[in-house]
């Protein structure tokens, strides 16, 4: 880590190869699509190198790289001034919220991720810090800047969202 912080290529290098497909699995899980993905993850590396020195081995390495990427992740999400809704009629008129009994599916790890890209930008960024990152929701409403509420009401219509679309690739896949 004191040569990653002497601005050691060889270093950071090493630094990058043991974390990149760990960050990586990180953005693509808040992108919409690999490129994103992409942009977000370089960027956030860049900083994480930029901001090594803050590193003081309190907790993991990993978990403050981890909060860098997600930090940057969000950050893509404010620029894009985009306002985390709790309803968009337009698209969830024949939404349910009603939960469901659970039900496990065979999926990949790639199908999972794939499906997660594809929920709406503001449930996806409320489902995977609540889920993935482990967030409360009075956190993620603080860093949102939106009610514990909406937050709530966000991940449940995620939820239901990725329950019904999982159904139906589960269906489509065992009928082809």
């Amino acid at each position: 880590m004191e040569r990653c912080k002497r601005n050691d290529p060889k270093a950071q290098s090493e630094i990058y190869e043991r974390f990149s497909s760990v960050m990586f699995a990180v953005c693509m899980r808040y992108s919409h699509c690999r490129d994103d993905a992409q942009d977000t993850f370089q960027e956030a590396f860049i900083k994480a190198f930029q901001k090594i020195d803050s590193y003081n081995g309190d907790g993991s390495f990993e978990g403050w790289l981890r909060r860098i990427m997600v930090n940057k992740c969000m950050d893509k999400f404010r620029s894009k001034r985009l306002t985390i809704v709790t309803d968009n009629p337009q698209i969830y008129q024949e939404q349910e919220l009603e939960e469901e009994e659970e039900v496990e599916l065979p999926y990949s790890n790639d199908e999972l991720i794939s499906t997660i890209q594809e929920l709406p930008d503001q449930y996806r960024l409320v489902f995977n810090m609540y889920v993935v990152e482990n967030y409360t929701h009075a956190e993620i409403a603080e860093s949102l800047n939106i009610s514990v509420g909406t937050s709530k009401s966000n991940l449940s219509r995620a939820k239901a969202w990725l329950r019904k679309e999982l159904k139906k690739k589960y269906v489509k896949t065992n009928i082809a």
